[in-house]
């Protein structure tokens, strides 16, 4: 695949997939507004939301960069990568992708206060959990054997392994 157009659909598919997924529907579910709490708190709230949603677009970006830059390919399984991706954040974790937008929910639960969008990030993160382990994972096994099958026993699927195991890079 040429990397212009494996760039190209990433794009799109960042905009549809988590815009969808981490903006639009928690945008629907609490209007982007701010609860009103003491100003103490606010400060507290905006900032720790505002650092976990930098943090987690930077993964975000960085993890569907390295998809079409390092592994020739894109996030999208009828698009797949034909090199397996373990560095960056893949080192830490395999699944940064999801993780990010987890992240990016749960950092608009914090900022905007929503018991709903907490409920709803737990939720995106269950259907994430059941494709990566009955789709994704059997999928990546199939296309890259036993390399991916040492990269999995060493590299943790959801929290992230600090230092990364040996030989993840």
């Amino acid at each position: 695949m040429r990397q212009s157009n494996a760039a190209t659909a990433t794009i799109v598919f960042f905009i549809l997939a988590p815009g969808i997924v981490a903006g639009l529907v928690p945008w629907l579910i609490t209007d982007w507004a701010l609860p009103t709490v003491s100003p103490y708190f606010a400060g507290f709230q905006i900032g720790l939301g505002a650092v976990i949603i930098a943090g987690s677009l930077f993964l975000l970006i960085d993890s569907f960069t390295r998809l079409v830059t390092e592994g020739n390919g894109t996030p999208m399984p009828w698009m797949p990568t034909t090199r397996m991706v373990v560095r960056g954040a893949y080192r830490y974790f395999r699944n940064p992708m999801y993780v990010g937008v987890i992240g990016v929910i749960l950092a608009q639960a914090i900022l905007f206060g929503s018991v709903t969008l907490l409920l709803y990030g737990t939720g995106v993160w269950l259907v994430f959990h059941l494709f990566v382990v009955l789709a994704e994972e059997p999928g990546l096994r199939r296309s890259y054997g036993d390399a991916y099958g040492a990269y999995s026993a060493g590299v943790p699927r959801w929290l992230p392994r600090i230092p990364p195991p040996s030989g993840a890079s």
